[in-house]
């Protein structure tokens, strides 16, 4: 069974225990992805909003013998409680759907063969709430981090694969000189392997 896991921020640099088999491909689904979720250490991390413009996602097949041992090492992953991992991780397995971004992830799974699709699933929050934030307060909350915050907030933004060019992204690194890092998305997209 081909099970494929997308992704498009840490996940792809830094997949840690995630067992994937080699390297990412970067020719994932259009997926509408943005800078805009408040995690626990304030960085702003990208997650799926029908508020963002579509971009080109990464992907990478799993080493997961079943969709369930998929879903469950992706919320391991995400350090997601397990009493919320039906509703925060996703996932697509040939059925039919009415939600936009199943549709779209299942299209592109059958053109590229895929039996099973996994991803995180997170909604937007900022300030505590559910809610999507201004550009303009996203680059505030950026800006005004204490010092160590702020290293790991820059080191999100700037590590993101080039591919994921979002308006946010490009708002962050003009007003905050965060850059990319890496020359091209190939480069950054290699990743250690856990087979």
């Amino acid at each position: 069974m081909n099970i494929a896991c997308i992704g498009w921020g840490s996940l792809v640099w830094d997949p840690r225990d995630l067992p994937i088999r080699g390297i990412w491909f970067a020719d994932g689904p259009l997926l509408p992805v943005e800078f805009l979720r408040q995690s626990k250490d304030e960085r702003i991390t990208l997650v799926l909003s029908e508020t963002a413009t579509p971009v080109r996602t990464l992907w990478c097949l799993m080493s997961t013998p079943s969709l369930d041992a998929a879903i469950t090492s992706l919320g391991e992953r995400e350090g997601i409680p397990e009493e919320y991992v039906k509703k925060s991780i996703g996932r697509w397995q040939g059925e039919k759907s009415d939600d936009p971004i199943c549709t779209t992830i299942g299209k592109w799974a059958k053109k590229m063969q895929i039996d099973a699709v996994v991803w995180t699933n997170l909604s937007a929050k900022f300030g505590g709430k559910k809610n999507v934030p201004l550009v303009d307060e996203i680059v505030r909350h950026l800006d005004n981090l204490p010092h160590e915050k702020r290293h790991v907030a820059e080191e999100y933004v700037r590590r993101t694969p080039l591919q994921i060019d979002t308006e946010y992204r490009r708002a962050i690194e003009k007003a905050l000189g965060w850059p990319p890092i890496g020359a091209n998305s190939t480069d950054m997209n290699r990743t250690r392997t856990n087979e």
